[in-house]
């Protein structure tokens, strides 16, 4: 007979709570592989997890489809990815990824700081105990959320600076999102299948005149040849991206995602030190400004667009009137907030 020891106690009570130590893997989508900021800020997560009851390892993936999938086939218990890729998991949490949810306008400009702040209060309601029931769908759940930063229109002519300078052009659209399509359609532009792999390439090779993406990517992706001499990066928010952290609570401990939420919340700070190092490594003269007018048009269009994808069911309803409800905290006087759009 087998002599029971302590540590078999331990681990049989461990097994009993759900709280088995075995591995958990978390596999991460960085554009630059292992040695990117993402992957080092998810490796310290690991580390901190320890004092949450996980164990994590980390893999690096530069494809955050493969990513994604490998956490449906159960090949990974958490993944870390973009919100167009975690819409599928929990559509709530990954309508900040929404066109022009962040955005507010002051004084006919885009006031950036506010709209960042919109993000950070999203992020901070969403990590409070009474979203907690919000982050969860089915099996999985919202493990955190930090900013990736703007991403903006890229373009390849200056010239492309105006809403009604988009009619015609080619604009590289993703396939499983499906609101860019709708948006391009919009517009009277023509969407272009691309994907995270090739749409840089696509810009860069001259087979769409248009991309957005935030400056995190612009020297990893090498959009300065895209760009040349005759493109611009011009600065208006077409929306704020994220990163999300997506658990299969089943193989984590109890009470785990609200204290991994709390953690990534601690790191807003860390991931905006990151995006404003990248606005600044790119050179001045590849910025273009719209004027206030022009401002105003993107702005309605894509409140808009917003509104009509919401409605034919790609963007959530509850998540959207959440974050309406944060911008018109952070600006009451936009006329937004005397109207009943987006109030599902």
């Amino acid at each position: 007979m087998r002599k029971i020891t302590p540590s078999l106690l331990l681990t049989a009570a461990a097994l009993a709570s759900g709280t088995a130590s075995a591995q958990q893997k978390l596999c991460v989508y960085d554009l630059l592989g292992s040695a990117g900021d993402v992957s080092n800020m998810a490796k310290d997560y690991a580390i901190a997890a320890k004092t949450m009851g996980a164990d994590i390892s980390v893999k690096t993936y530069t494809d955050e489809r493969v990513a994604t999938e490998d956490l449906l086939a159960g090949q990974c218990d958490a993944v870390m990815a973009t919100g167009f890729r975690t819409r599928q998991f929990n559509p709530t949490a990954a309508s900040l990824d929404s066109l022009g949810a962040s955005t507010v306008i002051r004084n006919d400009k885009v006031d950036m700081p506010a709209s960042y702040e919109v993000v950070r209060k999203t992020i901070q309601t969403f990590a409070s105990p009474a979203a907690a029931k919000l982050m969860v769908r089915g099996n999985y759940e919202v493990g955190g959320i930090i900013p990736f930063g703007t991403a903006y229109p890229v373009v390849n002519d200056r010239n492309i600076r105006t809403v009604e300078a988009l009619a015609g052009k080619k604009i590289a659209a993703f396939d499983y999102d499906k609101a860019q399509a709708i948006m391009i359609q919009r517009i009277g532009a023509q969407p272009v299948s691309a994907d995270i792999t090739n749409f840089a390439g696509k810009f860069n090779n001259g087979s769409v005149d248009f991309i957005a993406a935030p400056a995190m990517a612009y020297r990893p992706l090498e959009l300065y040849r895209g760009i040349g001499t005759k493109g611009a990066i011009n600065r208006f928010p077409i929306l704020i991206l994220t990163y999300q952290v997506i658990l299969n609570k089943t193989k984590f401990p109890d009470g785990f995602g609200d204290k991994s939420r709390q953690y990534w919340l601690g790191q807003y700070d860390r991931a905006m030190a990151l995006i404003k190092k990248a606005e600044k490594d790119i050179p001045a003269t590849t910025w273009s400004d719209l004027t206030p007018e022009n401002m105003i048009k993107y702005t309605i269009m894509l409140r808009d667009a917003r509104v009509d994808i919401a409605e034919k069911g790609v963007y959530d309803k509850q998540g959207l009137k959440i974050i309406k409800r944060v911008r018109c905290s952070i600006n009451p006087a936009d006329s937004e907030c005397s109207s009943n759009t987006e109030n599902w």
